[in-house]
């Protein structure tokens, strides 16, 4: 069976980090959060489209900050860019909650959501408006399950945009913003 080769990055930093930072690690109640004036700039450094020849598929969460990552990161690439919530963000904060797939096609048209449930994040069904974190044990088979997923494939080359708590349960390591680890699956 051949290898996948499966680039790993985590978005640039969003409103969300820079306030949570600043303010001690309190919540700051931002919900979906965008990418900073230093998170956009942090993505777009990563624009090299000799870096990203051989990437067949850019998929990226459907967390604003992911996609907005995904677009600067690989502007003019011309891979399809898939939305996937099976990398989703541990549902811990604010910024873990995101928005309806309506809401995200409005801010971009250009991609597909529709496959999306809706909502599509961890939630308790019971409290709608609560912030619900997501176990461990949750979010374990919820890693496994991706990985599979990039196994079953069929691109041998790809780039994946998501986050720091969910990367770092799939590859036993913290990642910075923008950080790029390559693996093959």
């Amino acid at each position: 069976m051949p290898t996948t080769t499966v680039h790993l990055i985590r978005h640039g930093q969003s409103e969300f980090n820079a306030a949570f930072d600043s303010i001690k690690r309190i919540d700051p109640m931002i919900f979906d959060p965008r990418l900073t004036e230093l998170g956009r700039a942090q993505a777009a450094a990563l624009a090299d489209p000799a870096r990203w020849a051989r990437v067949e598929l850019v998929v990226a969460s459907p967390f604003t900050r992911a996609i907005e990552t995904a677009q600067l990161a690989f502007a003019g690439h011309g891979a399809p860019m898939r939305i996937e919530a099976l990398h989703r963000e541990r549902a811990e904060h604010s910024g873990d909650i995101g928005r309806a797939p309506a809401a995200l096609k409005a801010d971009f048209p250009h991609l597909e959501f529709d496959h999306l449930d809706d909502p599509w994040w961890h939630h308790d069904p019971a409290r709608p408006d609560a912030i619900t974190i997501e176990s461990e044990e949750i979010l374990s088979a919820r890693v496994a399950h991706f990985a599979d997923w990039l196994r079953a494939r069929p691109e041998r080359e790809m780039a994946v945009v998501g986050h720091g708590t969910f990367l770092r349960f799939l590859t036993g390591r913290p990642f910075a913003n923008c950080e790029v680890v390559t693996l093959d699956f």
